[in-house]
């Protein structure tokens, strides 16, 4: 059986998947959100980078749902590493939302080419832990090295991390090290939409058009994304999903009355072809991006 909640390694409780709003326009976010949240999502994953977290804010308001009912989950973009920048990173994260605590906070990037400025953001990250700000903090897009350095360099293990994690890119090394140090993997991308992201990839194709995935989805009555959310779910892995069309919102909550095989699970793991669609995090510097976060 699949728990729709999974404890993190501080003991704090997340809902398993989550509710995504990456290139969802301001415009629709606030709609798409409160629609979530009446669908039945309790988990909400934005970015300051994805420049709607003041729409994710108004979308949990409009819900009607008591503030300690959703989960939020947010990240602090490059720009604004540093150990008094991320503390600043915060108030702006934290203005937007129109919260006072945010529930996980992770670090967007590695940025690796900066990696004492990321290792002051962690830093940053634990004294918004110990402060109460923040109930737990996390990472995103760390393969095992930068993994293992920031471990090396910091206090407090990580709680998530979260990759591009989908049947055709199952990063299995990195999985591996956030097992081993307790880290709890989290999937973007987890239908494989990302397989069509904007300058990465000439040679691109569609997970949700996949035969495999097809022939499962039938046997069970479901969609292929219907059947890669249940993977990652069997498998113990946080995924977030996103869409701004209910009926898909509504789609891809309907996950918790089926069960895969432990062959089929094995199929859809033996669909991984060790190609990334996204940015690599090693090649490409996230402060080139030339992304400035506003103030509240």
């Amino acid at each position: 059986m699949t728990t729709t909640s999974l404890q993190l390694n501080n003991g704090v409780v997340m809902p398993a998947l989550g509710f995504g709003v990456f290139q969802s326009s301001p415009e629709e976010t606030a709609a798409a959100v409160e629609t979530a949240l009446k669908t039945g999502y309790r988990h909400i994953d934005t970015a300051a980078a994805y420049g709607n977290e003041r729409e994710v804010g108004e979308g949990i308001r409009r819900s009607g749902l008591d503030r300690s009912e959703v989960f939020i989950e947010t990240k602090v973009w490059v720009s604004d590493y540093g150990y008094d920048r991320t503390l600043h990173a915060f108030d702006k994260a934290a203005g937007k939302l129109g919260v006072e605590q945010i529930d996980l906070l992770i670090l967007h990037q590695p940025a690796p080419k900066g990696f004492d400025a990321t290792i002051a953001a962690s830093r940053a990250l634990e004294k918004l832990l110990s402060d109460g700000k923040v109930r737990s903090i996390g990472i995103s897009n760390f393969m095992p090295r930068h993994l293992a350095e920031l471990i090396e360099r910091t206090d407090v293990v990580p709680a998530v991390n979260q990759i591009e994690l989908h049947p055709y890119f199952t990063q299995p090394e990195v999985r591996q090290a956030d097992s081993e140090y307790g880290i709890l993997t989290q999937a973007w991308s987890p239908i494989g939409g990302i397989t069509f992201y904007p300058g990465w990839g000439e040679h691109r194709r569609s997970v949700l058009s996949d035969p495999v995935l097809g022939e499962i989805a039938d046997a069970h009555g479901k969609t292929p994304a219907q059947v890669m959310l249940r993977w990652h779910l069997q498998q113990g892995r946080s995924a977030i999903p996103k869409s701004v069309n209910p009926a898909r919102i509504a789609e891809n909550f309907d996950v918790f009355d089926f069960e895969l095989s432990a062959e089929e699970i094995a199929r859809v793991d033996a669909l991984d072809t060790g190609v990334r669609s996204g940015p690599d995090p090693d090649e490409r510097d996230p402060i080139s991006l030339g992304i400035v976060i506003p103030e509240a």
